[in-house]
């Protein structure tokens, strides 16, 4: 008990319990899918299984994460003392830390019905192989992009039963953001990828990342502003699109000089970039 107690807190470093963002970046384009799908609020029973299933499987994949990459880990500066990395915390634990809340989640998800516990099984293997694939693909952040886009069809089908041709072209759209955000991660260690053989969108990109990045956001927002007017959200969506396609041209002034604060900075708020979506869908279904 006593071991517990004293290895728990570097548990928490593990699965980056205070660092919320990577959450609430799984976690606003989930519930716009969720108020979709439901035509409005989606009830008190579907909104904790899909917040608290994102908290726990980004936990669960942060877990994982540690371990595939804990030998690239120790010669990148900024993950050097991630606590698998370090030795603080051995493979075996954290695989068992990861298991469980993984499990958890899954608990959560049979409280649906059969077609969102089968989608699930689908969502755990990309987000298993997802680590893996910075070996060999060039554009590793596609296959993240899947892994972080699929609560929304996970939500159409608990809601409907069914995944409608409409939830995969959100996720199409969801998938452009998240290469776009997580090239900006990527540009902050762009250097120690090139040395260690890692492969990532930055790298891909070249000197053309920023634009490519630039692109990436009006894909998504154009999608997503597709999804709005068909659906019919009216001026309260394009609001919180508008408050987003403010957020992206603040980003470009960030990431235009590739310096690693401004990266790592435009990575760390683009929260506030999906939170304005899902306002503007939550407004626009009221």
């Amino acid at each position: 008990m006593t071991a517990l107690r004293l290895k728990f807190p570097l548990y928490l470093q593990l699965i980056r319990w205070d660092k919320p963002v990577g959450t609430l970046l799984l976690l606003w384009p989930t519930l716009s899918a969720l108020w979709m799908a439901a035509g409005g609020f989606p009830g008190w029973h579907l909104l904790a299984v899909f917040t608290l299933g994102t908290l726990l499987m980004r936990s669960a994949g942060c877990a994982v994460n540690d371990v595939a990459d804990r030998e690239f880990d120790r010669h990148v500066q900024r993950t050097t003392q991630r606590p698998v990395t370090s030795g603080a915390v051995s493979v075996s634990e954290a695989l068992v830390v990861g298991a469980g809340l993984a499990l958890a989640a899954f608990a959560l998800v049979l409280t649906t019905n059969l077609p969102t516990v089968l989608w699930s099984f689908f969502a755990l293997a990309v987000a298993i192989v997802y680590p893996y694939t910075k070996r060999f693909f060039s554009m590793p952040q596609a296959v993240l992009g899947v892994a972080f886009s699929f609560g929304i069809p996970m939500a159409f089908a608990a809601v409907q039963q069914q995944v409608p041709p409409l939830a995969w072209l959100l996720l199409l759209g969801n998938l452009f953001w998240v290469v776009a955000y997580d090239t900006e991660y990527a540009m902050v260690d762009r250097e120690d990828d090139l040395r260690i053989g890692l492969r990532t969108s930055a790298i891909t990109f070249g000197r053309h990342d920023v634009a490519a990045v630039m692109v990436l956001y009006a894909a998504y927002l154009a999608v997503w502003g597709g999804v709005g007017w068909q659906l019919g959200l009216g001026w309260a969506y394009a609001a919180g699109l508008a408050a987003a396609a403010a957020q992206v041209l603040w980003h470009f002034q960030l990431i235009r000089e590739r310096s690693r604060d401004g990266c790592f900075r435009a990575f760390k708020v683009n929260h506030w970039v999906g939170f304005a979506v899902f306002a503007g869908v939550v407004a626009g279904l009221a």
